[in-house]
């Protein structure tokens, strides 16, 4: 398994039920093929340029170990998803 960080930034008109259900619905899509490590909730950010309009945004970094299939289907979920503005997943090399 390989070890990958993600890290994504949530609209910030969400109302914190709802960022807490699309943290915990992202935790469930790397938990039914791979492992959590870490959670890391940034909370509300000043974004570096305006995004949707937006000029902050709630941050989460989550660092998890899996497949090399679950990056692209997690990857294609947040893509579709309308209450993430940005997302990045990074393979973290152990070098």
């Amino acid at each position: 398994m390989t070890n990958y960080e993600l890290m994504f930034i949530l609209d910030p008109a969400l109302e914190d039920e709802s960022k807490e259900a699309m943290v915990n619905t992202v935790q469930e899509v790397i938990s039914a093929d791979g492992e959590v490590e870490k959670v890391d909730v940034w909370g509300m950010k000043k974004l570096a340029y305006p995004i949707q309009k937006k000029s902050e945004g709630y941050y989460v970094v989550v660092n998890f170990k899996a497949n090399a299939d679950l990056p692209k289907e997690l990857d294609r979920r947040l893509r579709i998803s309308d209450k993430v503005m940005r997302h990045l997943i990074v393979n973290i090399d152990e070098k």
